[in-house]
């Protein structure tokens, strides 16, 4: 049978002008943003982080490595909350498994990250191979072309295969909002994904660029904050790509605080995906330059 997805967009505001969301950004950050650029925040923000690694010239070695600076955290910081997540390529998925001493959660990339054009059986196989592994959490990205062209129905049926494949890690859907291109496409693709079953949904990959951006995260709280009016169900944000000073993480921080309130200003429900943004909240947490991570 086929779905109607003009009817399930209808529901939803999804006549949104960029000109305009783009003024109501600079607005909200303009008058609240201030008000957040706390130490106390700078921890908060912290303890959200999906410490990533996702790089041609990663190895076993290195991931290794990085766990290790997990491991070793509270010993160098014990003031600090730890991050929330490992986020990793999925064939890494054990190898931080085996070496995690902490109690976070791993994030595998998977289903043809990061362009998503792959066959659906692979994309199944790597995902259901990634939590075998040890994944707790799982990233994919939807099919931007087959969501560009009008094929809702594909896209959503392949977001719910994945979903099932996850056998209860979280499913983390990435928008890629730099190639969807309008406020009104980002709206359509967030509703889409918390339909077919998203614990969160995502900004971006970070290989394309803008990554992410406030506007985006405006729409996509803006999103959730409807989507969870009508269902009950609390989904995700996880802004990425490219988020890599306090100020930006700050930024995303207000976004999510105004549109989406406290509930949502936690581990469970909000996260960053970064390499680079650890070093820098530490640095401004401790007034001097840190290179930790």
């Amino acid at each position: 049978m086929t779905k109607d997805f003009n009817a399930l967009f209808s529901q939803y505001n999804c006549a949104l002008d960029d000109a305009q969301m783009s003024r109501k950004v600079s607005e909200l950050l303009a008058e609240k943003a201030l008000s957040n650029k706390t130490k106390d925040v700078y921890r908060q923000c912290f303890s959200q982080i999906d410490l990533t690694s996702l790089n041609t010239t990663d190895s076993v070695g290195v991931i290794e490595k990085m766990v290790e600076k997990v491991n070793q955290f509270d010993k160098e910081f014990p003031d600090m909350p730890s991050v929330a997540a490992i986020c990793i390529y999925p064939c890494f998925a054990g190898t931080v498994k085996n070496a995690l001493q902490k109690p976070l959660g791993i994030a595998a990339v998977s289903a043809g990250f990061p362009s998503s054009q792959t066959f659906i059986e692979v994309k199944i196989a790597e995902t259901s191979m990634a939590v075998a592994s040890g994944a707790s959490e799982i990233d994919v990205v939807i099919s931007v072309g087959t969501f560009l062209a009008g094929e809702y129905e594909t896209v959503f049926d392949e977001l719910t295969e994945l979903k099932a494949a996850c056998r209860g890690a979280h499913f983390k859907v990435i928008l890629e909002t730099g190639a969807l291109a309008s406020a009104k496409a980002i709206k359509k693709a967030a509703i889409l994904a918390m339909a077919a079953g998203a614990d969160f949904i995502k900004t971006s990959t970070g290989k394309l660029t803008p990554a992410a951006t406030p506007e985006a995260a405006y729409v996509m709280c803006g999103a959730i904050k409807e989507f969870y009016d009508k269902t009950g169900t609390k989904v995700g944000f996880k802004p990425a790509g490219g988020i890599s000073t306090t100020e930006e993480a700050v930024n995303y921080y207000t976004i999510v605080k105004e549109l989406l309130g406290n509930e949502w200003l936690t581990n469970t429900l909000f996260r960053f995906g970064a390499s680079r943004l650890a070093n820098s909240l530490l640095s401004d947490i401790y007034d001097k330059k840190v290179t930790y991570f």
